[in-house]
């Protein structure tokens, strides 16, 4: 297969859906020689919103400390190959290709024999133990795919787990309590493992009682590691950091939003846990690799005049983080929405964190099949706005957008991934 062949066949495996459990990936694994199991040093990293931009900054810390550094993360904005990267360097498309070409008849044989077919994300998560444990990497950055317990990236013998928080997504899948979810998400943590987080409340009282029944060294962000902000603007964030091995001061972020500094405090407490067992990282290398860490469709400012922002804030913590931002780092301005949200999100509560204070909100359609009833989402707006328009094709609704925000106005698009991936390539040609 060549990569639009594969790229084909990957994605007609969407159709055996999300099916959470281990064996079929197990299966498949085995049947390579497990590959997983091959002496890969892997950081597993599982959180509600976060995980990206905490492996991301400790990426780039390793990679300032020497080593080569392999990312597995989902979803991709543009291309399927941004899921997997070695010191920020996307897979070569023929390498995917030559890759699955190598796992069909594998999946075909289970098949033949009775077992279930695999699914399209535990496909691509063994494609990412191959190619990350022929490459030969230091370290691999693995990101869980769907909370925890039995995502298929919980097959990973890890080193070290990190559960950046936890809070309301995918309840259908790890229900509906914090406790339930947090339950769920402490499922990659393996015994004697250490561990860091930065959730808080009930969700971290799981988390360190799953620590205490399993002998693992807790690392708590807001308690064991501490930040201090220092200040803000649209160029970036300033901040100290006082670690368990040290203080880090006035630090650097390109990354925009409060919660950033977080995150970047989380990078710093697996760094020094990695540190712990062995890692040669020195101060500078985490100060330059924070001050290089860049993640797109994260509050990432796309255009000008209007001022455009994109942001995949796709569940209420995420959207009240982006509220938040938008108020620190560019107040005043008069904020158009262009919002798009699958069926299966918590829309009403993301619009009731978004919505309210801005100018105009334009709803469209994430090109999606989940994106059910999309029309609804202007029904939820107008409790807490006025001017509310429905437009289904992102680009008129980037166009109409624009001309309602003005020169001098801030336009913000935000929710699901889908619709943030098409806005940012529709702006980026400039269509």
């Amino acid at each position: 297969m060549n990569f639009e062949e594969a790229m084909d066949y990957l994605r007609g495996l969407a159709k055996f859906g999300i099916n959470l459990g281990l064996g079929r990936i197990e299966e498949l694994l085995r049947r390579l020689g497990d590959p997983h199991r091959s002496g890969l040093k892997i950081v597993h990293i599982g959180g509600t919103n976060g995980k990206g931009s905490t492996t991301v900054m400790l990426s780039e810390v390793l990679r300032e400390a020497g080593y080569r550094v392999g990312a597995f993360t989902s979803p991709h904005l543009h291309s399927y190959t941004e899921r997997y990267m070695i010191n920020g360097t996307q897979i070569e498309p023929a390498k995917i290709a030559a890759l699955l070409t190598e796992l069909r008849p594998y999946l075909d044989a289970m098949v033949a024999e009775g077992y279930e077919h695999p699914t399209e994300f535990e496909v691509g998560t063994t494609l990412a133990f191959l190619y990350f444990s022929r490459e030969k990497v230091d370290y691999l950055l693995l990101e869980v795919g769907l909370g925890g317990a039995i995502d298929s990236t919980n097959v990973a013998p890890s080193m070290l787990a990190v559960i950046t928080n936890v809070a309301m997504d995918h309840m259908d899948y790890l229900g509906h309590t914090i406790k339930d979810i947090a339950a769920v998400k402490a499922g990659i943590i393996k015994p004697g493992t250490p561990v860091v987080t930065a959730a808080t409340g009930a969700g971290l009282q799981v988390i360190e009682k799953v620590c205490g029944e399993k002998g693992c060294r807790l690392t708590r962000v807001g308690q064991d590691i501490t930040w201090e902000p220092i200040s803000h603007s649209v160029g970036g964030q300033h901040f100290s950091v006082t670690g368990q091995k040290g203080l880090y001061q006035d630090l650097t972020i390109k990354l925009l939003g409060r919660h950033q500094q977080a995150n970047a405090a989380t990078a710093i407490g697996t760094a020094e846990n990695l540190i712990e067992a062995g890692a040669v990282i020195s101060a500078e290398a985490i100060r330059r690799g924070l001050a290089t860490a860049f993640i797109p469709g994260r509050l990432e400012i796309v255009g000008h005049k209007p001022l455009t922002i994109i942001d995949g804030a796709h569940n209420y913590e995420g959207a009240r983080s982006l509220k938040l931002a938008l108020a620190d780092h560019f107040p005043g301005r008069d904020v158009v929405l262009v919002i798009g949200m699958l069926a299966d999100k918590e829309r009403a509560r993301v619009v009731e964190g978004l919505v309210p204070g801005a100018k105009a909100v334009i709803v469209t359609r994430p090109d999606s099949p989940r994106s059910g009833d999309w029309r609804h989402l202007a029904e939820l707006a107008g409790r807490y706005a006025a001017n509310i328009s429905l437009m289904e094709d992102v680009g008129e609704a980037l166009k109409k957008a624009k001309n309602l925000a003005g020169p001098e106005g801030l336009l913000c698009v935000t929710g699901s991934i889908y619709l943030v991936a098409e806005a940012r390539g529709k702006i980026r040609a400039g269509k």
